[in-house]
């Protein structure tokens, strides 16, 4: 008796939501006039970047190689594309000729922060250019880094094999709206993010309500990290992890 009641006043409350936006859709406008704005825009980006071959590389080879880009922090903006080799793997592969990626490590512009747009724009100019395996492009980045790794991986989940963003934060609508218009490829999209438990730049609630929220949205793949006694920087542990990288070799789009 109770599940047919249940049944019922489903019913109903699906029927008054029909109704409620039939009503909404033919609502009159009457002191306002309904007008349509349209232009061409035009946007130019440009990025410095720092590229990384392997040892093995060989540019009339037929071998594809994974890719890695990197995102650095608000520290490292600016003109000196050196200061991007001071965190992560931009620092590790000075010493790693070996290191099994092609590296792309672009320096964000003074007092901006990352652009979809622009990253997007270059990860197709270097994918152009060089031997990368398409199926096989990696997204990590570390605090304002971070952030732009929440923000792109999130709203082009089809475009990456695995993401790692470390001690950074994202906006829970840009899961919402994942969600909905590219929900396979984010549901697919394995996710691995770091932080410290004694972050006080970037609370750790920054990447648990990210983890959740994907997690909500039927993410298959999602991890969160947190190192108890770290600060903000967490990086240095993780990507000094050789199974971070292992983990990201696994994946493929």
């Amino acid at each position: 008796m109770q599940t047919t009641r249940l049944m019922l006043a489903l019913v109903c409350l699906s029927g008054l939501a029909s109704s409620t936006t039939r009503s909404q859709d033919d609502m009159p406008i009457t002191n306002q006039k309904a007008l349509k704005f349209e232009r061409t825009v035009k946007k130019k980006v440009a990025l410095n970047y720092l590229l990384f071959l392997p040892k093995d590389y060989q540019a009339r080879g037929t071998k594809r190689w994974p890719l890695m880009l990197f995102l650095h922090g608000a520290g490292e903006r600016g003109t000196n594309i050196a200061k991007v080799t001071l965190h992560g793997p931009p620092k590790i592969v000075k010493d790693k000729p070996d290191f099994p990626f092609i590296l792309v490590s672009p320096q964000c512009p003074s007092n901006q922060r990352w652009e979809n747009d622009a990253l997007l724009a270059l990860l197709d100019e270097v994918m152009k250019k060089h031997k990368v395996d398409p199926k096989r492009v990696y997204l990590t980045g570390l605090s304002m880094g971070g952030y732009g790794t929440w923000s792109l991986g999130i709203s082009h989940p089809d475009r990456f094999a695995a993401i790692a963003p470390i001690c950074g934060g994202g906006e829970i609508i840009d899961v919402l709206l994942a969600s909905r218009s590219k929900a396979p490829a984010l549901r697919s999209l394995p996710v691995w993010a770091f932080h410290g438990g004694k972050d006080t730049l970037v609370k750790v609630s920054e990447s648990e309500r990210m983890v959740s929220a994907l997690k909500s949205a039927g993410a298959k793949e999602v991890e969160l990290t947190v190192y108890p006694e770290a600060g903000h920087d967490s990086w240095t542990e993780a990507y000094n992890n050789p199974k971070l990288y292992e983990w990201f070799l696994k994946h493929s789009r």
